[in-house]
C-alpha cells in the first residue's frame, strides 16, 4: 500500500470516510438533470478506488497514457479523474486538521495556530520545472544554485518534523532571504520563540519584531579559517535543524512533488500543500 500510494493502511482507512463526504458534497453541488450515480459507471468504482488512484497518481508520478495502461483506461479518463479528485484530496485533508497554512501575519495568530512552541525551522525548497519557451521567462525561474529551472517555496516545520506552513511559490532566481521577507516568515514569531533557519537566512535576524529570534550558522570569513567555537556553534545548529530536512524529505515522496513538474503552473503550489498535509497525516498516525 505505501509503496503505490505513500500512506499505509491505517492512513488510508482515516481518508476514506472524510474523502467519500468529498465525493458526495462535490456531486451534490451542481444542477443536474438526473440523480447523482446516473450515467456511465466508472471503472474506480466506490470512494476507495478514487482515492487510491489520485494518491497512486501523487505517489509515482505516472503519465496519463502509463497510467491509463496501468488502470486499463484511456489516458483522456486519468486527465479527468486527476483533474477532478486532485482539489478534493487537498479538501480531505483539510477536514482532517493536517494541511499546513500558507502565511502567518502577525504574532497573534501564530500564538492562536500554534500554542507553547519555542522552536521552528525554515527552510527554502526547490522544485525542478520544465524549461520555459519565452525567454524573459526562462530568466526569472532559472536557479542559479541548482542550474535549471525552479519553483522556490520555504517550509517551516515545529521541533516534532510537523509542517506548520508551506508559503507560496516564487521564481527559482528569488534569493531565500527575499523571499521570507516578502512571504513575512519573520513577521509572525513571537517573544521566546526561535526560527532557526540556514545561511541564507542571516539577513532575517535584523527583521524579526516582537523579541522573536533568528538563529543561523556563522560563515566563513573571506580569506580566514573559521574559529573553532563557531565551528562548534554550526554543529550545533545543524543537529537542531536537521528536523526541517526530514520534514522535507518526507514530502518528496510523492514524486509529483520532486519530480519535474508537468501540470498546470497554478497547481505546482497545490501540490506542495497536498504533499505537506499527507506527511502530516503520517506523522499523526505514526506507530
Amino acid at each position: 500500500m505505501r509503496a503505490l500510494t505513500g500512506v499505509n493502511e491505517k492512513e488510508f482507512k482515516v481518508l476514506v470516510p472524510v474523502f467519500a463526504k468529498m465525493l458526495y458534497e462535490e456531486a451534490a453541488s451542481k444542477e443536474r438533470q438526473r440523480a447523482v450515480g446516473g450515467g456511465n459507471k466508472s471503472i474506480l468504482g466506490d470512494a476507495s478506488h478514487k482515492l487510491f488512484y489520485i494518491l497512486f497518481y501523487l505517489k509515482g508520478y505516472p503519465t496519463y497514457d502509463v497510467a491509463g495502461f496501468v488502470l486499463g483506461a484511456v489516458r483522456s479518463a486519468c486527465f479527468a479523474w486527476t483533474k477532478k479528485y486532485w482539489p478534493l484530496i487537498e479538501k480531505t485533508l483539510g477536514r482532517t486538521l493536517q494541511l499546513p497554512k500558507r502565511q502567518i501575519h502577525s504574532v497573534e495568530e501564530f500564538l492562536q495556530l500554534f500554542p507553547g512552541i519555542k522552536d521552528v525551522l525554515v527552510d527554502g525548497t526547490e522544485s525542478p520545472l520544465q524549461r520555459p519557451k519565452r525567454y524573459k521567462a526562462q530568466r526569472r525561474k532559472y536557479s542559479g544554485k541548482k542550474k535549471r529551472h525552479t519553483r522556490k517555496t520555504q517550509i517551516i516545520t515545529d521541533e516534532r518534523k510537523r509542517i506548520l506552513v508551506v508559503t507560496k511559490g516564487k521564481d527559482g532566481r528569488v534569493p531565500d532571504v527575499k523571499q521570507g521577507e516578502k512571504s513575512g516568515v519573520h513577521r509572525g514569531i513571537p517573544p521566546g520563540t526561535t526560527l532557526w533557519g540556514d545561511k541564507a537566512y542571516q539577513g532575517l535576524k535584523n527583521r524579526v519584531r516582537q523579541g522573536g529570534d533568528v538563529r543561523t550558522p556563522h560563515k566563513k570569513p573571506r580569506g580566514k579559517p573559521l574559529p573553532p567555537a563557531y565551528k562548534e556553534e554550526n554543529k550545533i545548529i545543524s543537529s537542531i535543524r536537521i528536523v526541517v530536512e526530514h520534514a522535507r524529505g518526507g514530502m518528496k515522496r510523492y514524486r509529483a512533488e520532486s519530480d519535474i513538474y508537468r501540470n498546470r503552473r497554478c497547481q505546482d503550489d497545490q501540490m506542495m500543500v497536498v504533499a505537506a498535509g499527507l506527511w502530516n497525516l503520517h506523522l499523526a498516525y505514526a506507530g
